[in-house]
């Protein structure tokens, strides 16, 4: 293995433990603030909350990865990540006002509200990814 791996190894571990730390709590996050048990509902076969959860968090993802190919230092990463964490959040706050029955629709596994939050997601995830790129 080339002497190079081995030295950029030790970053490319912290960048990816940074990366899968802030998603795991963007993930836990989320899961708090929606009013559905996305886990249960998944687990129960609920293709709604399994869509639009994928699309919040790829949603997130875009702008960490971005941050990870930009930043200079861990502490950008972790600055970003939480107001790309805030951004996905309201997101989903204008999904929610937009679609007020969402609650219901998710819950009884209807796609098209799903595909529109997941839809969304993405979206607004892509767009902060792009204004990232300082």
């Amino acid at each position: 293995m080339p002497a190079h791996f081995l030295a950029t190894l030790p970053n490319f571990m912290a960048y990816l433990s940074a990366a899968i730390v802030l998603l795991v709590v963007f993930v836990a996050i989320y899961l708090y603030v929606t009013p559905y048990d996305e886990i249960a509902l998944i687990r129960s076969n609920n293709t709604a909350a399994a869509i639009s959860l994928s699309g919040a968090v790829l949603g997130f993802a875009m702008p960490i990865a971005n941050v990870i190919a930009h930043s200079d230092t861990l502490l950008d990463l972790a600055v970003w990540g939480v107001i790309a964490g805030i951004v996905q959040l309201l997101a989903w706050g204008v999904a929610r006002v937009a679609l007020p029955t969402l609650k219901e629709d998710i819950a009884a596994g209807r796609a098209a509200p799903a595909t529109f939050v997941a839809t969304l997601s993405i979206t607004v995830g892509l767009l902060n990814a792009a204004c990232l790129g300082y």
